[in-house]
C-alpha cells in the first residue's frame, strides 16, 4: 500500500511537475536540477587549466587579462542553452547557482586564478535587472564566491546605458555598441585588487573587453575573467 508520502510525491510531480533543466525528462531525483544523461553529457571545455585558450585569445591586444576561461562550450538548441534560457527569463535562479559552484569547483583545481582577491559580477542595466529581477551574473558569482571563498562586490560598476541587441553584429560593431556603456562608482572596493569579471556567455568578448578596459583604468588593478560558457557559434 502507498504510503501517504509517496502519494503526495505523486500529486505534486503530476501538477508541479519536476523536470530536467536540460532536456525537460522528470526521470530525476526530487533534489535534483539536471537528469544523469545531461549531466554525462555537459560539454566540458576545459579552459580552466590552460593558457592560451580561445577565451583568452579573444583579449590578446585588446586587454590585459590575467587568466580567462568558460567552463561550458555553448550550442543552440543544447542542454546547456535551454538551461540558461531557465537560468535567465524563467526565474530559475538555482540553476545559476548550481553552474557558479561548479565553476568555483573548476577554477579552484586548476590553480591558475588563485591569486583572485574579489569577484566582479558583469553589471546590467538598472532597467533590464529589475525587468528580471537578478543579474544572472551574480548570481553565478555567489555559487563561485561559495566555493573560492573570496567575496562578491555588486555595486562597485554599474551598466550606464541600455544596449541594442548584440545578436547580428560583428566584433567591431559590438564594441562601438559598448564603449562607455560602465562606470566605476566605489573604487576604493576595487583598486589594488585582483579582479575576478564573472559573465554567463562570452562570444566575441566584446562587452567584458569594454568592462576591462574600463576597470584596468584603475589603479593597480589587475584581472581575470570567468565565463559559464563560451559560444562555439561566434
Amino acid at each position: 500500500m502507498n504510503s501517504p508520502n509517496a502519494l503526495l510525491s505523486a500529486l505534486a510531480q503530476l501538477f508541479f511537475p519536476h523536470t530536467c533543466c536540460g532536456c525537460g525528462t522528470d526521470l530525476l531525483t526530487t533534489d535534483s536540477i539536471f537528469c544523469i544523461y545531461c549531466l554525462g553529457a555537459m560539454p566540458l571545455t576545459g579552459f580552466e587549466d590552460h593558457a592560451g585558450n580561445p577565451v583568452e585569445k579573444n583579449f590578446w591586444g585588446r586587454a590585459d587579462i590575467r587568466a580567462a576561461s568558460a567552463h561550458l562550450y555553448f550550442t543552440k538548441n543544447s542542454a546547456v542553452q535551454q538551461s540558461l534560457h531557465q537560468f535567465k527569463y524563467k526565474g530559475r535562479k538555482e540553476i545559476g547557482f548550481y553552474f557558479g559552484r561548479c565553476i568555483g569547483q573548476a577554477l579552484k583545481k586548476s590553480g591558475r586564478f588563485k591569486n583572485c582577491q574579489l569577484i566582479l559580477p558583469l553589471p546590467l542595466h538598472a532597467s533590464r535587472e529589475k525587468t528580471r529581477g537578478y543579474n544572472q551574473a551574480a548570481v553565478l558569482g555567489e555559487g563561485i564566491s561559495e566555493i573560492m571563498q573570496i567575496p562578491l562586490v555588486s555595486n562597485a560598476l554599474v551598466r550606464v546605458s541600455e544596449t541594442a541587441t548584440q545578436t547580428h553584429k560583428n566584433r567591431i560593431q559590438r564594441w562601438q555598441n559598448m564603449e562607455n556603456k560602465f562606470r566605476v562608482m566605489q573604487p576604493e572596493k576595487l583598486q589594488d585588487k585582483h579582479i575576478l569579471l564573472v559573465d554567463d556567455v562570452i562570444t566575441t568578448g566584446a562587452t567584458l573587453e569594454a568592462c576591462a578596459q574600463t576597470l584596468l583604468r584603475l589603479e593597480n588593478t589587475t584581472l581575470s575573467i570567468a565565463t559559464l560558457a563560451y559560444s562555439v557559434s561566434g
